[in-house]
């Protein structure tokens, strides 16, 4: 059974999606927030499997969780959250906010117009640990936000990767897939997956959007670099 967390401040959506998830019988909302002060109080209390999180909320708004998350992921001494993953519950309006959601470590975003079946599907594909979104899809999405200028030592978090993994983030940065990239590098689809961990690890990132945020941050992928397709 996947245990989600809702947080959104529109108890009329909150009770839609609640009704959507539990549907066929895997998934189960084991707790609803009307802000972000309620939703960081929830995660403590049941420490669901996926957090589908409103950005716009009063109190703490979503970057707010996100912030606190990611500060207590890198705080051992306070309570840590990392085995829950967030899906932001956005509209295209909140671009600027979804940039700076996948770089506090979302696994990606939803519609808040999403059918039924996808909104399903995306808690499942979280859960099991992948990013929301396709390397292609995630590639488009990063690209049309990256507007906004890269932290600053953005381009030092590359120090301690090797010129092969180089490679593979400027890839993974480009939407490709594992079996794409071993193609690109002459590599097998393992290998090339065993690279995509290893950046995982060293970046301090959850998944592949992680990996497409640093691409673009630390300048190894720019805007239009990307595929077209």
């Amino acid at each position: 059974m996947i245990r989600v967390l809702l947080a959104d401040d529109q108890p009329l959506v909150r009770a839609g999606v609640r009704a959507l998830l539990e549907r066929d019988g895997d998934i189960e909302v084991v707790s609803e927030a009307s802000d972000g002060r309620e939703a960081l109080a929830e995660l403590d209390r049941f420490r669901p499997d996926v957090l589908l999180l409103d950005l716009q909320m009063p109190a703490v708004d979503g970057l707010g969780v996100l912030r606190e998350l990611e500060r207590r992921r890198v705080d051992t001494s306070g309570r840590r959250h990392v085995d829950t993953r967030v899906v932001v519950l956005t509209t295209f309006g909140e671009d600027d906010n979804v940039f700076g959601a996948l770089r506090l470590g979302a696994a990606g975003f939803l519609l808040k117009d999403a059918g039924p079946r996808e909104l399903r599907e995306a808690v499942r594909t979280v859960a099991a640990g992948d990013a929301l979104l396709s390397p292609g899809v995630t590639r488009r999405v990063v690209e049309r936000l990256a507007r906004v200028e890269p932290p600053p030592g953005a381009g030092e978090r590359l120090t301690g990767i090797t010129d092969r993994e180089r490679e593979v983030l400027t890839l993974v940065g480009r939407g490709m897939s594992n079996q794409e990239i071993g193609a690109e590098l002459h590599l097998s689809p393992a290998t090339a997956r065993t690279h995509v961990g290893r950046l995982l690890a060293k970046l301090g990132v959850r998944d592949r959007v992680g990996l497409v945020v640093v691409a673009y941050e630390s300048g190894l992928v720019r805007p239009g670099e990307g595929r077209s397709s």
